[in-house]
């Protein structure tokens, strides 16, 4: 029987005939009409035919659960009332109709008892609009949770792919499948609750209402087809490597280099393509190697899966080896570092600080210690030990560390850039000089720099591990640290607008993203000009530690055999981390000014820049090498890029893959996120996509790189990111600002916290609370 959408109450109701998978509770329904006439017969119409309560009155409104809008949680519900409470929820009900509808009822239901799990099942993907079955659900009683926004867990599972034996949805995916069947393969969402019943779990059926998708779906045979091709990618990349360590693989957007936060999950292939050019192809091994780090030369660290960045988590694992540990120790540690990560799949945009050692802390001797559980013995210990010494020793020197060679070329970047951009070369060939002095002189060094960065940090950790220093000596050392963000927050204020703008004006929201405004392209859209006081207030008053603090660093620095005092110590982290924000403020110029160069040789063949976004960056290294026609290479390139990306947007995976299947079925994570600060704050929420009102507001950004710098100027109260790891730019530029920041959420913490009207944000006690 084939069954056409009507209200809540006549679905339900005409459902309750035919469904075999799941219970209909009985139920009692009123047309508003006649509520007003009959409420004697219609009362004890309910006790008749309900019982005595406790009951729930449910909205049953013509203008909800149609085929454009589903007006879910538009209009009231009352649960959980007795009989004589009945009138006056009915009437509010009724009054919350804002428009009178002729279909128009409303819909009496016994409360469920012993509800142990309930929720929301999706036919497709709301996002991706893909098949997926997306199911979000809560266990306990509250039948409203998951719906209300309060909490809830999610498992999606690709339509038509086999179903693990082992979980608990069996029965919601049955009852999916027949509702699709009734309703002739329409999208659908249904609410569900499980109750116990003696030893046994039954399913009940609330609401099922149409799915309405921004895009027509597709046939789940189209994804299928997608998504065995990445499963097979990833069976293949999970074999033992035989110039790699490690006996399996495990593939993430976050633990390396982070392309979820600097290009987002889903990049268009210009972005993607650039970001592999820039770094991720081979810039990231040349300079691990460099430091004294193991040879991971022509591995790409960064994979893609139609289109979606990832992350080959052995091949980094790898590259985090010092260069001379003995090779059997190295091959037992990256299968430790894979099986931890494997075990704890949150801590992936943590790798650093939480999984492996990548240099010598004050603290590392204590920290090695939970190797002897996995059978390393002492002697294997101190090799690491060492390996990691000799390492830090090279780069730690203040005068002669390896980052100072790096720092040196940033110089040369600068002056390159000028020469090359006062030439009379084209724009074909100032865009590939731009991108390769990019790499030799921009990513290359700032890699190193970071490398130098990410150790300060660490350092920096140990010390207040330890307990030399507190976590509020951490925040006051982090707030005294100069930076180009706090330069910029105090230039913005004392230089002319037009040498503001000649000095900042390439950074953009976005660095890879060419569709992105640069801050001179469109100033007033990120700065208030007539604002002068604001987050750029906030000092850089000198770090000083006390006597104390500096003898007992001074020990243990001698005790560890590190090569630094105290004072060329802090030298250098201060310096590591400040250069490392000025490395990418240098290098993001030039792919910045390649950025524009290619809208403008675009334009001259009549290419939107909207299209060029689609585009592979391997087709301007053509048209600098080859003498053809450019807009048939173009052209092609974005053709393919367009459809690459369409199907992009059709995938939804893991955040963190560990067994092929994942790419089939998996539960979204919930993140640990990073909490900045110590501070607490409550604010309205505001969402940059919307155009919200940022003053005064906890502001939500997805994915976030240090082009969105200008939102320090708006005297915003907090800041939550989707993505992003401890020691991220931004979590930097929040640090040294003093602003509470919760860096990298996760899909699903910054799902629900962006949603909101009103956050209380407690970094301190690293807890979050939705207040309206």
């Amino acid at each position: 029987m084939r069954l056409n959408f009507s209200t809540k109450a006549g679905t339900l109701s005409d459902l309750k005939k035919i469904l075999g998978s799941a219970r209909i509770a009985p139920m009692v329904i009123i047309a508003v009409s006649e509520w007003p006439r009959n409420k004697e017969i219609i009362l004890k119409k309910i006790a008749d035919e309900l019982s005595v309560g406790p009951y729930i009155v449910r909205s049953s409104s013509g203008a909800e659960d149609t085929e454009k809008t589903s007006n879910a949680g538009a209009f009231l519900s009352v649960p959980d009332i007795n009989f004589e409470e009945l009138g006056p929820a009915i009437k509010n009900v009724i009054s919350s109709y804002t428009r009178p509808n002729p279909q128009d009822e409303v819909l009496i239901q016994p409360m469920l008892r012993n509800v142990i799990r309930s929720g929301v099942a999706f036919s497709h993907d709301p996002n991706t609009c893909s098949p997926y079955r997306v199911i979000n659900w809560t266990e306990g009683s509250d039948t409203s949770a998951v719906t209300q926004g309060q909490a809830g867990r999610v498992w999606q599972i690709a339509a038509g792919a086999p179903i693990p034996e082992d979980t608990l949805f069996s029965p919601i995916l049955e009852l999916v499948g027949e509702l699709l069947d009734v309703f002739e393969d329409r999208p659908i969402d249904c609410e569900f609750a499980v109750c116990r019943e003696g030893e046994s779990e039954v399913l009940w059926l609330l609401q099922v209402r149409p799915l309405v998708l921004p895009l027509e779906s597709e046939l789940p045979e189209s994804q299928l087809n997608r998504l065995e091709i990445i499963k097979q990618k990833i069976i293949t990349g999970m074999k033992p490597n035989p110039f790699l360590m490690g006996k399996r693989n495990v593939y993430g957007v976050m633990p390396d280099w982070n392309p979820a936060e600097i290009i987002g999950i889903r990049p268009k292939p210009l972005a993607l393509s650039l970001y592999g050019e820039l770094i991720t192809d081979s810039i990231w091994a040349y300079q691990r190697n460099n430091y004294g780090y193991r040879n991971l030369r022509s591995y790409p660290l960064m994979l893609s899966f139609y289109g979606l960045p990832y992350i080959d988590v052995r091949v980094s694992f790898n590259s985090f080896i010092p260069a001379d540990l003995d090779e059997k120790v190295a091959n037992r540690l990256v299968d430790y570092y894979i099986d931890k990560l494997v075990n704890r799949p949150l801590l992936h945009d943590k790798v650093e600080f939480e999984i492996v050692w990548s240099c010598y802390t004050l603290d590392l001797p204590t920290r090695l210690n939970e190797l002897r559980e996995k059978g390393f013995s002492r002697e294997e210990q101190t090799a690491i030990a060492d390996s990691l010494r000799r390492i830090t020793n090279r780069i730690l020197d203040f005068k002669k560390g390896l980052w100072r060679i790096d720092a040196a070329k940033i110089a040369i970047l600068k002056a390159r850039r000028s020469s090359l951009m006062e030439s009379n070369l084209g724009p074909v060939e100032n865009i590939y000089w731009l991108l390769e002095d990019a790499k030799r002189y921009g990513t290359l060094p700032f890699a190193g720099l970071a490398r130098a960065g990410f150790m300060a940090v660490q350092i920096l950790r140990s010390i207040v591990d330890i307990g030399i220093f507190t976590k509020d000596d951490y925040a006051k050392f982090m707030a005294s640290i100069s930076t180009v963000s706090k330069r910029m927050a105090k230039d913005r204020v004392k230089m002319e607008r037009s040498d503001f703008l000649r000095h900042y004006g390439h950074l953009r929201p976005g660095t890879y993203e060419i569709t992105s405004p640069r801050y001179d392209e469109d100033p007033e859209l990120y700065f208030d000009w007539t604002n002068t006081s604001s987050l750029e207030e906030v000092s850089s008053e000198p770090f000083a530690m006390n006597d104390e603090q500096a003898k007992e660093i001074a020990k243990l620095l001698k005790s560890n055999s590190l090569k630094s005092d105290p004072i060329e110590l802090f030298k250098f982290i201060k310096s590591a981390i400040e250069l490392r924000e000025e490395a990418k403020f240098e290098f993001s110029q030039n792919l910045s000014d390649a950025l524009a160069l290619m809208i403008e040789f675009a334009s001259s063949k009549g290419i939107p820049r909207e299209d060029i976004a689609y585009c592979d960056i391997e087709i301007f290294q053509k048209l600098y090498s080859q003498a053809t026609k450019s807009e048939d290479l173009l052209l092609r390139s974005i053709s393919d890029g367009k459809a690459q990306y369409a199907e992009a947007l059709r995938v939804s995976l893991t955040p963190v893959i560990t067994e092929p299947d994942d790419v089939m079925f998996f539960e979204w994570p919930i993140a640990s996120p990073n909490y900045i600060t110590q501070k607490k704050v409550i604010a309205s929420v505001a969402n940059i996509e919307d155009g919200d009102q940022l003053k005064g507001a906890i502001v939500c950004i997805s994915n976030a790189d240090p082009g969105f710098d200008w939102l320090f100027s708006h005297e915003i109260a907090g800041l939550i990111t989707a993505w992003g790891g401890a020691n991220s730019h931004m979590a930097i530029r929040a640090g040294e600002f003093g602003l509470p920041a919760i860096i990298g959420a996760g899909e699903v913490l910054y799902s629900r916290w962006s949603s909101a009207k009103v956050l209380e944000l407690d970094c301190a006690a690293k807890r979050v609370e939705i207040l309206v």
